[in-house]
């Protein structure tokens, strides 16, 4: 700041009014003390900046996965809008480890962002408290609660699994198993569908679980598994995720089954290779879009209003029938 005056013949208290508040400051003035940070290359101490100004104009962002594009297409349409009004986006991959999160949202806190976005409703007690004491807006995407830390915008997993099971069994499948990742919302889906088709259809719904992330590769052990325990003509696969679906496919054309003939498959989050897999994959669609630009309007009008006008925003889901189940 110091080679910034000289440059441009001002103090340093003058500089500082013009980075903290250039209408104060004549355009003349302005003008020159911008200059002299082109030619000096000075970048400003934003946090320092954000203490004084109680402004950041960081929004910090916390999701399980960069390149999983269920999240990162939500975060996309978020970033478009929040851009749009002068916020930049700081991001952490949290995976689905509270404590990781916890940490994670204890050190974007020490930035003084003016808004966080968390992704889901469960989050460790020590993460509620410094998210509550911190007084910044929150947004929780990707599921819905009666009781969200500020709001949240997303829909019902429950509702999504009974929702598959309504449609496995009006399409005549007596029989099912789930295939389900290391995700508290994913088991919440498999629970809700196993309840609902194990009700209609006076049968079991045995689970394949796994304690990490889906893949491809993770959904073809999953129909190895599956298979070795014996399935039964008019079985249904319900899988949380369309990369699980996807290894189911590919693991069953290999073996030389028809799908859905021999096995029928439903998948999660209705990613574009869905429509193209072999069988095309029936999945259950959620409008990644319409979520984040509803989370990031929602953050807006708090920072333009101080409130929301609805602190729980319900997106739906879609389920689309396509040649696998």
């Amino acid at each position: 700041m110091t080679d910034v005056g000289r440059l441009a013949g001002v103090s340093q208290v003058t500089v500082s009014r013009a980075l903290s508040t250039p209408q104060k400051v004549s355009p003349e003035t302005l003008q020159r003390i911008e200059d002299a940070i082109r030619q000096t290359g000075y970048v400003p101490n934003a946090v320092a900046g954000a203490l004084a100004s109680s402004k950041s104009n960081l929004v910090a962002a916390l999701m399980p996965s960069v390149t999983n594009i269920v999240y990162s297409s939500m975060l996309h349409a978020f970033s478009d809008i929040m851009w749009g009004h002068g916020y930049q986006i700081i991001f952490s991959e949290t995976g689905f480890d509270l404590d990781r999160e916890e940490k994670a949202i204890a050190t974007h806190l020490s930035r003084r962002p003016d808004a966080m976005l968390l992704t889901g409703i469960k989050h460790g007690q020590g993460a509620r408290r410094m998210l509550v004491n911190a007084g910044i807006p929150v947004v929780e995407v990707w599921d819905i609660t009666d009781t969200p830390i500020d709001c949240c915008v997303g829909f019902s997993h429950a509702g999504a699994g009974s929702a598959a099971a309504d449609f496995a069994i009006e399409a005549g499948y007596r029989h099912a198993v789930t295939i389900t990742a290391g995700d508290e919302r994913a088991c919440r889906r498999r629970d809700a569908f196993a309840a609902r088709f194990a009700k209609l259809s006076q049968t079991q719904v045995p689970a394949v679980d796994f304690d990490r992330s889906a893949s491809l590769g993770l959904g073809r052990q999953a129909l190895t598994q599956v298979l070795e325990q014996g399935v039964l003509p008019g079985t249904v696969l319900f899988c949380s995720s369309d990369q699980f679906a996807q290894g189911v496919l590919v693991e069953a054309a290999d073996r030389g089954l028809s799908v859905p003939r021999d096995i029928a498959v439903i998948g999660f989050g209705d990613q574009e290779f869905a429509a193209y897999t072999e069988p095309s994959l029936t999945s259950i669609r959620i409008d990644r879009q319409i979520l984040g630009q509803l989370a990031a309007n929602a953050l807006v009008d708090r920072f333009t209003a101080g409130t929301t006008l609805n602190a729980v925003h319900d997106v739906g889901f879609e389920l689309v029938r396509r040649s696998s189940a």
